[in-house]
């Protein structure tokens, strides 16, 4: 049984409502299946083949298909590459290449190279944010645009929100659902889609749990492209303010808002990313 897994039937049931997730997908996609140090990578590649490149990079416990009520939109003027990141419960290995080292760079570096690319710009969310950071700041000249949402790595990382959800189990009122909307901030009816998916990947899926390194001020300011950063002040997982502050005041082109009323997940904000990317 893969490590990353509580069991097989919880690996199986992922897998298929992975492959459920994509049968539903809107529009026209491929998928790619690229060998890396790290294990088989698979990209879920759409949009025209003539348009710029867009690497996406998702969040923890999550994979391509976190970007599946986005796509057309982002698809229409870009080639969207949607990464299934490898240690996460999509259809890529199981590795988790260490986060305090050049490793996770390496693996990007043979993803693009399977892609053909030399250059691009990239949108990533929590961990998928802290990677293409910590990969802009490796391989500057590789990145042409930076677009983070709730990235870790720039403000302090939280755990107060631990004991929130840990302290009803150890009473015996465990609720998963509860922990999972405390989490990434989602209550509306709208999204209860969405709440359903993080409630039933993390049932079966264990996911990363060492603390994320903390990029330095000298990093940040070594940022040559322009980054955009989106947070919401009620992120349970990360000091927002701290980042904001932080990209303004450290990355030479960062520009940092601050969403009201907005937890861990920050949605709703496409057309926003796609305005500073094809600035």
């Amino acid at each position: 049984m893969s490590a990353i897994y509580k069991t097989e039937a919880g690996a199986r049931e992922i897998q298929r409502r992975y492959r459920e997730h994509l049968r539903a997908w809107p529009i026209p996609a491929e998928e790619l299946r690229i060998p890396t140090r790290e294990g088989e990578t698979v990209v879920i590649a759409c949009g025209p083949r003539d348009a710029p490149p867009l690497v996406l990079l998702h969040g923890s416990g999550s994979n391509a298909t976190a970007w599946r009520g986005d796509i057309t939109t982002i698809a229409r003027h870009f080639r969207a590459y949607a990464v299934d990141m490898v240690g996460e419960p999509g259809l890529s290995a199981p590795s988790r290449p260490a986060l305090d080292s050049e490793a996770v760079a390496l693996w990007l570096d043979d993803v693009l190279a399977g892609l053909g690319m030399t250059s691009t710009a990239m949108v990533g969310m929590s961990l998928g944010g802290w990677t293409a950071l910590d990969y802009a700041i490796r391989r500057p000249d590789r990145v042409s645009r930076l677009a983070l949402l709730c990235p870790g790595g720039i403000g302090r990382q939280r755990y107060g929100w631990m004991l929130k959800a840990v302290l009803p189990r150890l009473l015996g009122r465990h609720d998963l659902r509860r922990n999972a909307s405390l989490v990434t901030g989602l209550s509306a009816p709208e999204l209860a889609p969405v709440l359903d998916d993080v409630v039933a990947t993390f049932t079966h899926f264990k996911p990363r749990t060492e603390r994320l390194p903390v990029f330095t001020d000298q990093q940040l300011a070594s940022l040559p492209m322009p980054v955009l950063v989106l947070v919401g002040d009620r992120d349970v997982m990360f000091d927002s303010a701290e980042t904001a502050r932080r990209v303004r005041d450290r990355i030479p082109h960062g520009t940092a808002h601050v969403l009201p009323d907005m937890g861990h997940a920050v949605v709703g904000q496409v057309d926003r990313v796609l305005e500073f990317l094809r600035d």
